[in-house]
């Protein structure tokens, strides 16, 4: 390799995957350069990492078992504007070079190759967007007994807006807020922002009826697929994978979860029914599919929630998983989720929001 600065996209073939999801977390990045012998071996991207998950493959296996057979990649003799087809068509984060020896010439950027503020294009989409704007918020207390949590400041930009923003990026103009401690106050801060989100619509709640008892409100409304989201969580990641992913399945409610990574830094024994050693694990890595408050349902499901009642969405999700209906998982690495909600994380992103 020619330029050592690049070494942090590099992962050498046999590393696990587990290793892989954390290094594309540490350098925010969602594509690696696979290396044998410091020279390209293949590429490896977030959704091949979730096409394994999804498909059972346990996080400790090599990433050479989920490699994908033919990946696309600039040669030295290439024209820039070749590359830049090449990038512009795979929505790529960056274009390895790679010389006839498989040598990494060099690494060109997305913004190395366009102008400045222009973004990859996204797929776009018109699924409607509901938002549990409704909670009291008791987590960010005392701010929440001035503002609804939805509408507590990060950057310029309140909490709810920048959940909105992101789906906005995809072209979703259809968003329905489900609202309830403060509502007035939600109705007149967006009052004059209706246009810059197409059509608001609110589901507003006579009583706390849970995270999907307020849904049911919408049961005539929504004819399509749509998203639902808490509102103080975000997620990095592309909202069309997704939707590729539930439509494909044929789930009537898919389940976006982050891996979060737990270490034990003790030995961990396991032992049968009569106290005798099995097996023991020196400082173990777990890894857990943590819900991260984003879902994709299918209208269907809006009949089995029950009216006027206290209904979570985990009580849909167990009601359907009885009835042994389709519940997909689809999961994002550990920093692709942000849950805004607690006052570390809060804190931490309204600093970021500043510097930028």
């Amino acid at each position: 390799m020619k330029n050592k600065g690049y070494s942090i996209l590099t992962i050498d073939h046999q590393s696990k995957i587990s290793t892989a999801l954390q290094q594309m977390d540490k350098i925010g990045r969602k594509l690696l350069i696979v290396t044998c012998g410091g020279l390209y071996f293949s590429m490896l991207s977030i959704g091949d990492i979730q096409r394994a998950i999804i498909k059972g493959v346990p996080l400790d296996a090599s990433i050479k078992e989920i490699l994908r057979d033919q990946v696309k990649v600039a040669k030295a003799e290439d024209d820039l504007e070749q590359i830049k087809a090449s990038v512009l068509q795979k929505r790529n984060e960056y274009m390895p070079v790679i010389s006839k020896t498989g040598v990494i010439e060099k690494v060109l950027f997305w913004e190395d190759l366009f102008q400045a503020g222009e973004k990859p294009m996204k797929k776009k989409l018109t699924t409607p967007v509901v938002i549990m704007a409704g909670g009291i918020g008791s987590r960010l207390r005392p701010l929440t007994n001035v503002l609804p949590k939805a509408l507590i400041p990060i950057g310029e930009k309140s909490i709810l807006e920048q959940i909105m923003d992101s789906f906005l990026e995809y072209g979703c103009k259809e968003y329905y807020l489900s609202i309830n401690h403060k509502a007035e106050m939600i109705k007149y801060y967006f009052k004059d922002l209706e246009g810059d989100y197409g059509k608001i619509h609110y589901v507003q709640e006579e009583d706390f009826w849970g995270t999907a008892g307020s849904i049911a409100l919408i049961n005539d409304r929504i004819k399509e697929t749509f998203f639902v989201s808490n509102c103080d969580i975000m997620v990095d990641q592309d909202y069309a994978d997704i939707l590729d992913y539930h439509v494909s399945h044929q789930n009537e409610i898919t389940v976006v979860v982050a891996l979060l990574n737990v270490k034990i830094p003790y030995g961990v024994l396991n032992t049968d029914g009569e106290g005798q050693l099995e097996s023991l694990s020196e400082k173990p890595e777990l890894f857990y599919k943590i819900n991260t408050g984003l879902y994709v349902l299918e209208p269907s499901v809006l009949l089995d929630i029950p009216s006027n009642t206290v209904f979570h969405i985990t009580d849909l999700i167990e009601l359907l998983v009885s009835q042994r209906r389709k519940v997909g998982v689809f999961p994002v690495s550990e920093k692709s989720w942000t849950d805004m909600g607690n006052w570390d994380e809060f804190l931490k992103q309204a600093n970021i929001k500043q510097k930028q």
